[in-house]
């Protein structure tokens, strides 16, 4: 019997992380890229005004750990103008887009206009997941 490749082109796909798997230890089925999207927006609504999260964070808080770059992907293909998308920046607190374009501008100026102090495009991230700090205000601690 031939050894079965682990890398490569002829990895068995079953082993590779799909777009939406959850995390190792979870047993259950994975979710289809359509209730990890409607999981991403709706952590993304719940950011309440004059705060933010980094897309690892919004990912994280979505049950889909390591995936910041299917929240980028999501952001960028959004069409809903109620989205919040403003409140969701890097790890590092600065705005993904490029510096000075309109993208980047907008951006700036919806953070300034709900309190949040950005500078050179850069934004100071919270040491705590503001979530779980709002959840905590409103249900106590643990």
């Amino acid at each position: 019997m031939a050894a079965r490749r682990t890398d490569g082109a002829g990895a068995d796909r079953r082993h590779r992380a799909g777009p939406a798997r959850r995390t190792a230890g979870d047993a259950a089925a994975p979710l289809t890229p359509e209730q990890a999207r409607a999981r991403i927006l709706a952590v993304i609504h719940a950011i309440p005004p004059g705060q933010v999260m980094g897309y690892g964070q919004v990912a994280m808080r979505a049950g889909l750990p390591g995936r910041a770059r299917l929240t980028a992907r999501i952001l960028g293909q959004n069409e809903d103008p109620s989205l919040p998308w403003h409140r969701v920046l890097r790890s590092d607190g600065r705005i993904a887009m490029a510096e000075g374009s309109a993208g980047w501008r907008e951006q700036s100026q919806r953070l300034r206009a709900e309190g949040v102090v950005v500078e050179n495009g850069r934004v100071r991230m919270p040491a705590a997941d503001p979530v779980a700090v709002l959840d905590a205000a409103v249900w106590g601690p643990g």
